[in-house]
């Protein structure tokens, strides 16, 4: 049997945001079923398709979050991807790092505001400081 867009999307966002994914689709599917499954579906067409792996698309996914400013809930379910996937910590700081010049200190300063939250959750900042 054929796999929908749906299953795929599916199983794409739950190997890659894990319950954070679920939780997002299952808030959206609350007031518009439709967007959250449409979500899903776009999800699975851009993450499964080739030339890029999953850590190269979670670091443009925060670039692109980080300058767009304004994106904080999402740079935080994308924090918790990129982490899902294998990128280190320090990856994900230099990302913002990275992004000043073209972001500029306030954006950049929100997403790090973010991140550190996720690294607190994850029980992961002391260690990321100890190595820093």
């Amino acid at each position: 049997m054929k796999e929908t867009r749906f299953n795929i999307g599916m199983n794409t966002l739950k190997q890659i945001d894990g319950l954070h994914g679920e939780e997002v689709y299952n808030t959206i599917q609350e007031i518009s079923p439709a967007i959250a499954d449409l979500l899903v579906e776009l999800f699975g067409d851009i993450y499964t398709r080739p030339n890029l792996d999953f850590k190269e698309r979670e670091l443009i996914t925060l670039a692109s979050l980080l300058t767009l400013g304004g994106c904080e809930a999402q740079l935080k379910v994308h924090t918790n991807a990129a982490l899902n996937v294998g990128i280190a910590p320090e990856q994900i700081v230099e990302v913002c790092t990275h992004c000043i010049p073209y972001a500029g200190f306030p954006r950049v300063l929100n997403a790090l505001f973010t991140v550190k939250e996720v690294f607190e959750e994850r029980n992961i900042l002391q260690l990321f400081l100890k190595s820093n």
